[in-house]
């Protein structure tokens, strides 16, 4: 027997977590290498290319990972497969045909079976029975099955959830992680009832045995794997539990690993949220999902969220600048209007997140809001991801809207470079959400949406913008041109240090005085000391390209960091070997006194 299990993900930088518990389950119950290997693919690659690889394998097997964004293409490479490999079985796994194996086996004719909820055992007892009867043996005695028997569609009894520390550690098997974002989960189940959500079909919630936890969390730490990603559903549920995963890892820092939760802001406590303080910068990022602030709209898919309390608590875990914090919002849900969307990315946007995630309402099946489509007039698109077309409350053009806005956030918010241009332009608005609207239909207008710019291009698209129909939105008053141009300065040294400044700003050339200032600065050893102390044994020329000194007439840093903006000469020295690692800004100081130099 050769089996052959099968995940096709989003981007290479992803791994499988389904695939790689099955694999590691089968092979410490006994199944060997041999029989049993893992191939991952992605969906940007081609057709022909993922199917000639399973078919050079020459499966007797197949088990395909199933989820809305790759169920597509899934279907594709099993057809084919099932006419170039005639004799091999072909199984389905995963959240995507957990709750409708019937329907699935009824349309994909080349599939053998689904398994429905946990793969682990199932998987395993399926290899079992294929190595001892092949295709005609009774999967019927298998529970958490949907199975082909001739041209009989069977479903056999639930399968019962093991407990977690049944599970095989996924990654013991594994090699070349190096460069690929580990998934993780340490729990199973959701003690809520969000509608939308699949979690939400079974509310307990499954825990990993604490100490099995530590030695897992030591393993990533020990071959300092870059990212791992937390995908327990609510990872705060049970305070115990997080307060003992967040000292481990601050205990046993790498500071290199760099750990993702999802949690719910709203019950934090404040132990935990003083203790995050002790955590490095980089050490932790939380995903918070808000999802909306309108309270009709979540008592109508179930969801219970203190909005107060979230607020409070976002900002306590924002005034340590050490955690990145990235929020959701959902658009499409019931009850929620343009307007009532509007002011759900306000409050979101008030919050100050490192990240706005603007996301669209996907139907998923097995989900009790798949339920109630018609009671809330939602339609939604037939195929995977399922995504909201329109409801009673907002239409598909309004949505398309929020496309653009959700556009113009992932550019100019989420990319973290435009830090001070971007806190400027909101702020002279007065509104962020109308903001990025604006922005969204110049593009539009332009011809500029949908297409990939390079971040140059869209500093100029955006410079463009405000000496254009920007005006009209801020304050029906001409935005100050000396301190545009120097935000947008500032925001172009945050990041990188620049040999060539863009046209658009000027193109500038250093005036003779400045020159000299820069000579006297970077050969004075009291103030490299003092400025530059990481930069011993470099000469000073070394140090002037490596870093790089600018004068603004205003306060910028104290408007990024605050919010107040001043007129105030102020020279700033960029240091592109000390990076923020929450937003890998170049760090930077206020030279004090520099008409002394």
């Amino acid at each position: 027997m050769k089996a052959l299990l099968v995940a096709i993900n989003a981007k290479y930088i992803h791994s499988n977590l389904g695939i790689y518990s099955i694999y590691a389950y089968c092979r410490e119950k006994g199944i060997s290498a041999r029989e049993l290997s893992i191939r991952e693919y992605t969906i940007n690659q081609s057709l022909d290319s993922i199917i000639g690889n399973i078919y050079e394998e020459k499966p007797d097997l197949l088990g395909f990972s199933c989820y809305i964004w790759n169920m597509e293409i899934i279907r594709k490479v099993a057809c084919e497969i099932h006419k170039i490999l005639p004799g091999c079985m072909i199984w389905y796994g995963g959240p995507e045909v957990s709750y409708n194996g019937e329907n699935v086996l009824q349309e994909d004719i080349w599939a053998d079976g689904v398994m429905e909820g946990e793969g682990e055992q199932s998987f395993y007892e399926i290899l079992c029975c294929f190595q001892k009867e092949g295709r005609r043996g009774e999967y019927g005695q298998i529970a958490g099955l949907v199975w082909r028997k001739g041209e009989q569609v069977l479903k056999t009894e639930p399968r019962v959830r093991e407990k977690m520390d049944k599970f095989v550690f996924p990654y013991q098997y594994m090699e070349r992680l190096e460069n690929r974002i580990v998934y993780y989960e340490t729990s199973r189940g959701c003690p809520y009832g969000c509608s939308y959500c699949l979690s939400s079909v079974e509310k307990k919630v499954y825990f990993r045995d604490l100490e099995l936890v530590k030695k897992e969390l030591q393993f990533f730490l020990d071959n300092r794997v870059p990212q791992v990603k937390f995908v327990d559903r609510t990872f705060n549920c049970n305070p115990a539990h997080t307060m003992e995963i967040w000292k481990y890892i601050q205990e046993h820092d790498n500071q290199v690993t760099n750990f993702h939760f999802e949690l719910s802001a709203d019950i934090l406590t404040e132990e935990e949220i003083h203790y995050l303080r002790k955590f490095r910068p980089g050490l932790a990022q939380f995903e918070i999902g808000v999802q909306t602030t309108n309270l009709s709209t979540l008592e109508a898919i179930n969801r219970r969220t203190d909005l107060q309390r979230l607020q409070r608590n976002v900002a306590k875990i924002r005034e340590g600048r050490n955690i990145h914090q990235h929020l959701d919002l959902i658009a499409g849900l019931p009850y929620e209007d343009m307007a009532s969307f509007q002011k759900s990315f306000n409050d979101v946007y008030e919050m100050q997140p490192d990240q706005l995630q603007l996301g669209f309402l996907k139907v998923l099946k097995g989900s009790p809001l798949y339920g109630k489509v018609a009671e809330f007039g939602i339609v939604y698109q037939s195929a995977a991801p399922y995504e909201v077309l329109y409801n009673k409350w907002i239409s598909y053009g309004e949505l398309l809207e929020l496309k653009q806005v959700e556009e113009m956030v992932e550019r100019f918010y989420n990319s973290m470079q435009f830090q001070a241009v971007i806190t400027y332009l909101v702020w002279q608005s007065g509104d962020a959400f109308a903001f990025y609207d604006m922005l969204g239909k110049y593009f539009k207008e332009k011809g500029y949406l949908g297409l990939q710019q390079s971040r140059l291009q869209n500093y100029e698209i955006l410079y463009e913008f405000c000496e254009c129909a920007g005006s009209r939105l801020f304050c029906q008053s001409k935005i100050n041109g000396k301190l545009l141009q120097e935000l947008f300065l500032f925001d172009l040294y945050a990041r990188e240090n620049l040999k060539k400044e863009p046209k658009f700003l000027g193109n500038r050339t250093w005036r003779p005085e400045q020159k000299e200032w820069l000579r006297k600065f970077y050969q004075n050893q009291e103030l490299n000391e003092k400025y530059l102390p990481g930069y011993q044994g470099y000469s000073w020329k070394q140090m002037l390209r490596m870093t790089h000194v600018e004068w603004f007439s205003y306060d910028i840093p104290a408007f990024v960091e605050n919010g107040i903006l001043e007129q105030k000469t102020t020279v700033v020295l960029f240091d592109y070997k000390k990076r923020n690692p929450l937003n890998y800004q170049a760090g930077y100081s206020i030279i004090k006194h520099p008409e002394c130099v």
